[in-house]
C-alpha cells in the first residue's frame, strides 16, 4: 500500500487516468511496473554481452572481455587469427585441455579472441604474432610459456593454480603419467616441508612442460628403488633407460641439471609437438643431424650420433630432423638444407638470434661428428652463414636484389644511403608490400645517394643483422661508422618518401618507436 500512495502522490494517477477502483488502479501500476522491469533486462542483456562458447572455450570479444575476467579466477586466453596455421594446428589440443578440465570440475577456464577482428583488445596486450596466450589471475596479466599439446596446457594452469606435484600411491599412476607425457619425475618424501621436499617443490613450481610426481608410499618407493628424499626419472624413450635415479643432495640446482640431462632422449627427433621442449629448455646449444629415414644410409648414422650423444649429455641437445617429411620443410630451408644433399649435421646456439655452425667434414664417422660437438664446446668454430650466389642481375631493377655475399659491398657503401627489406618470400606480410616497396623502387630509382633493396633472409645470413620477423626493415646510412638503423615508420609510400627525404637517424627512430609504446 505504501508503494502505491508513493506513486499516487507522486502524479502516476495522473498519468494514468481516473480509475473505478484501487484494484483497477494496482493492476495498471503492476502492468507498467513489469513492462518497466522488463526494459530493464532488455538493456542489461545489452550491456553484459552474452559469452559463448565452441568446445568449452569461451568466444571473447572487446565488449565480454572484461566481463569473463571478472567472473573467473584464473583464465587462459588465446589470442588467434583466422588465417593462421599455428592456431589452427593449437585448436584441437586447445578445445581437449578445456573440455579435460571441465570434466575434472575445475575452476580454471580457457578463452579465445579473434585479434585480427578484435584488434582492440590485440592492442591492449601487445599481441605481435598469433597464437598469442595470456594466462589472467583475478584479472592481471601473466605470461604463458608452456607447451602448446593438451596435457601439456593443462599441466602448466594446475602448477600455475595449486600443487605443482601430483601425488601418487601406486605404479600404474605413474605408468598412466609417463603414457601420456614420456617423461616424468617422481620425489620419495614422507615430510614435503623438509629441505629436500622444498625444494623438490618449488623446482616442480618453476619447471614447465615436466610431469612432478611425489609419494610417501613405502610400497612404491621399493618398486622404484628410491629411499625417503630421493628421486627418479621415469621415461618411456626407446633405447634408453628407463628409470635413471638422481645421486647426491637433492637441491635445486641438482634437480634442474637432472631434469635438463634426462627430460629427453639422448637423440630426440624434431616434431611440432617435441620443438617446444628443444627450444624452451635450459641448453640452448644443439646438435642436430639432418637426415631422410628411408635413405640407405640413416639407420647407421643414427647409430653413430647416438653413441656421440652420450658424450655431450647435459652440454648440447642432440637433434633428428627427417629431411624426407614434408612438415619440416620449413626448418630445411631455414638451414639452407636440402633433401638431396644426405646427411648434414649443424650445431646452432640459440641468443638474441641463431648461431649457425657446418662441419668441414662429409664423412658422417663417430671420430668426426665427437670431433665437431667437442670444437664447438672448444669455442673453435666460426660461425656459418648461408649465402645464394650473386645474381648476374642483382642490380638491374630499381629495387637492388642483395644475398650474403655481396651484402656488405652494397650496404656499407660509404657513399650510399641504403634502405634493406629482410623478407620471406612466404610471408603475407611481405607480400602485401611488395607493390609499395617496388613503387618506392622506382621514385629513387636515379637518386645519386638513395638505394633501395631487399634481401630474401630464408636463403641468406649476414653477420651483424638479426631477423626475428618479417618484413624486417633496416636503414644503413653512408659514411665509414657502419651505423645500423631500425626502420619504426609506417609501411605507406608517403611514410617511405618522409623517412628517406626526412632525419632518420637512429635517436630519431627510437624516438617514434617511444611515441608508437606510449599510444
Amino acid at each position: 500500500i505504501s508503494l502505491g500512495e508513493e506513486l499516487v502522490s507522486s502524479g502516476i494517477n495522473a498519468e494514468y487516468g481516473e480509475f473505478q477502483t484501487y484494484q483497477h488502479y494496482f493492476i495498471q501500476i503492476n502492468l507498467r511496473m513489469k513492462l518497466f522491469l522488463l526494459a530493464c533486462v532488455t538493456v542489461l542483456g545489452v550491456l553484459s554481452a552474452e559469452i559463448t562458447e565452441e568446445e568449452n572455450v569461451m568466444v571473447l570479444t572487446e565488449e565480454n572481455f572484461d566481463e569473463a575476467l571478472a567472473a573467473n579466477k584464473h583464465v587462459l586466453v588465446e589470442f588467434y587469427a583466422p588465417w593462421c596455421g599455428h592456431c589452427k594446428a593449437l585448436a584441437p589440443e586447445y578445445a581437449k585441455a578445456a573440455t579435460a578440465l571441465k570434466d575434472e570440475g575445475s575452476e580454471i577456464r580457457l578463452a579465445k579472441v579473434d585479434a585480427t577482428e578484435h584488434k582492440g583488445l590485440g592492442s591492449k596486450f601487445g599481441v605481435r604474432g598469433y597464437p598469442t596466450l595470456k594466462f589472467f589471475v583475478d584479472g592481471n596479466e601473466k605470461e604463458y610459456n608452456g607447451g602448446r599439446k593438451s596435457p601439456d596446457i593443462v599441466s602448466w594452469l594446475k602448477k600455475k593454480t595449486g600443487d605443482p606435484c601430483m601425488v601418487v600411491t601406486d605404479k600404474a599412476a605413474v605408468d598412466t603419467e609417463v603414457e601420456s607425457s614420456h617423461f616424468a619425475v617422481l620425489g620419495a618424501f614422507t615430510d614435503r616441508s623438509s629441505t629436500a621436499g622444498a625444494a623438490y617443490t618449488q623446482v616442480a613450481s618453476d619447471t614447465d612442460g615436466v610431469v612432478f610426481l611425489v609419494t610417501n608410499s613405502a610400497d612404491l618407493m621399493a618398486e622404484f628403488g628410491i629411499a625417503d628424499g630421493g628421486v627418479v626419472a621415469v621415461r618411456d624413450f626407446a633405447d634408453e633407460e628407463h628409470r635413471v635415479l638422481l645421486d647426491g643432495e637433492v637441491t635445486s640446482e641438482a634437480l634442474n641439471n637432472f631434469i635438463a640431462s634426462n627430460r629427453l632422449p639422448s637423440v630426440v627427433e624434431f616434431s611440432d609437438e617435441t620443438a617446444p621442449t628443444i627450444f624452451g629448455g635450459e641448453i640452448k646449444s644443439h646438435f642436430l643431424v639432418f637426415s631422410d629415414s628411408s635413405s640407405e644410409t640413416n639407420k647407421a648414422v643414427m647409430a653413430t650420433f647416438r653413441k656421440v650423444s652420450k658424450s655431450v649429455a647435459g652440454k648440447l641437445i642432440c637433434v633428428f630432423v627427417d629431411t624426407g617429411k614434408a612438415d619440416n620443410g620449413r626448418i630445411l630451408e631455414f638451414f639452407g638444407i636440402k633433401k638431396e644433399m644426405g646427411d648434414v649435421p649443424r650445431i646452432i646456439h640459440l641468443s638474441e638470434g641463431v648461431d649457425k655452425y657446418a662441419p668441414d667434414f662429409t664423412e658422417m664417422n663417430e671420430e668426426n661428428l665427437s670431433a665437431f660437438a667437442q670444437n664447438y664446446l672448444d669455442g673453435k668454430l666460426k660461425k656459418h652463414l648461408n649465402s645464394e650466389e650473386i645474381p648476374e642481375d642483382w642490380d638491374a631493377l630499381p629495387v637492388k636484389v642483395l644475398v650474403g655475399k655481396n651484402f656488405e659491398q652494397v650496404v656499407y657503401d660509404p657513399t650510399k644511403d641504403v634502405l634493406v627489406e629482410f623478407y620471406a618470400p612466404w610471408c603475407g606480410h611481405c607480400k602485401q608490400l611488395v607493390p609499395i616497396y617496388d613503387e618506392l623502387g622506382e621514385k629513387y630509382k636515379d637518386h645519386p645517394s638513395i638505394v633501395i633493396a631487399k634481401m630474401d633472409s630464408t636463403a641468406n645470413e649476414v653477420d651483424d643483422v638479426n631477423v626475428r620477423g618479417f618484413p624486417t626493415l633496416k636503414f644503413f646510412p653512408k659514411g665509414d661508422e657502419k651505423k645500423i638503423v631500425d626502420y619504426n615508420g609506417g609501411r605507406t609510400l608517403e611514410d617511405f618518401v618522409a623517412f628517406l627525404d626526412g632525419t632518420h637517424d637512429e635517436a630519431a627512430e627510437d624516438a617514434k618507436e617511444a611515441a608508437k609504446d606510449e599510444l
